[in-house]
């Protein structure tokens, strides 16, 4: 391995030229998500079936009453490599970086894994894995295969309107890898992450930068943001403004 050493100055100077394509990668990414938000929407007509921790769910129990909703296809079944004691290993690395679902719960959107592993065999990998925060429910009827992930994984989104459904968006593959934090998956979702700044359709859904942030454990549906929190976050965003301003890109 070849280490190149520098002076802190051109480390700075080094920083700040990569920070410049850093900054343009990341407003080339918000354009494309401002894009997912106005794809057309695929209407979802027939009726599945789903065995969860609870008994029998339609696709429309999984919503759990939210509009959102994102389904990761996880390989864990007779036949995949690991089984019965772990799921496929790609899948239990997506599953080990999700962050806590409350988050996205937050955002009127909700996270489920799909497998056709038993119930049973499912909660005791969520149990020894760490996943329990996981809705995890089984795959029981041609879900997989309508949705392009009877072979491989992958992540469907979708959107309920009252009884409607309506499939949003696919990624899969390498486009996986990105999945696990709360942003990355609000990103590909038709509402976004919902916050002001977002180049959204007229109508959507936006609430002001930072102020919805909470501790996982202290989400209450309908509250007001809290007033300390707001002090704190624009006095975080003046100073991340400022800051901006003062360098290049």
């Amino acid at each position: 391995m070849q280490i190149h050493t520098v002076s802190a100055q051109e480390w700075e100077a080094a920083r700040q030229q990569l920070l410049v394509k850093e900054k343009a990668m990341t407003r080339a990414r918000d354009a494309l998500a401002a894009e997912r938000r106005r794809m057309p929407w695929l209407a979802v007509e027939k009726e599945y079936k789903f065995e969860g921790p609870n008994g029998e769910a339609s696709l429309r129990d999984l919503f759990e009453g939210r509009h959102q909703l994102i389904v990761y296809r996880a390989f864990y079944e007779p036949g995949v490599f690991g089984w019965p004691d772990h799921a496929c290993r790609g899948c239990s690395m997506v599953a080990d970086q999700v962050a806590h679902v409350a988050h996205l719960n937050a955002r009127d959107t909700t996270l489920v894994f799909a497998s056709r592993a038993p119930q049973p065999d499912i909660a005791r990998l969520k149990k020894r894995m760490g996943w329990e925060m996981i809705p995890w429910i089984t795959v029981t009827d041609s879900f997989d295969a309508d949705f392009g992930v009877d072979e491989w994984h992958g992540t469907n989104v979708f959107f309920r309107d009252g009884n409607k459904i309506y499939r949003t968006y696919f990624i899969n593959n390498r486009g996986d890898e990105q999945m696990g934090g709360t942003w990355n998956y609000l990103d590909i979702t038709p509402l976004g992450r919902q916050e002001v700044w977002e180049d959204s359709p007229e109508g959507y859904p936006q609430t002001p930068t930072y102020k919805w942030w909470n501790w996982h454990d202290s989400y209450v549906e309908g509250a007001a943001p809290d007033k300390r929190w707001v002090e704190v976050s624009d006095a975080g965003e003046a100073a991340f403004r400022k800051q901006s301003a003062g360098t290049k890109g």
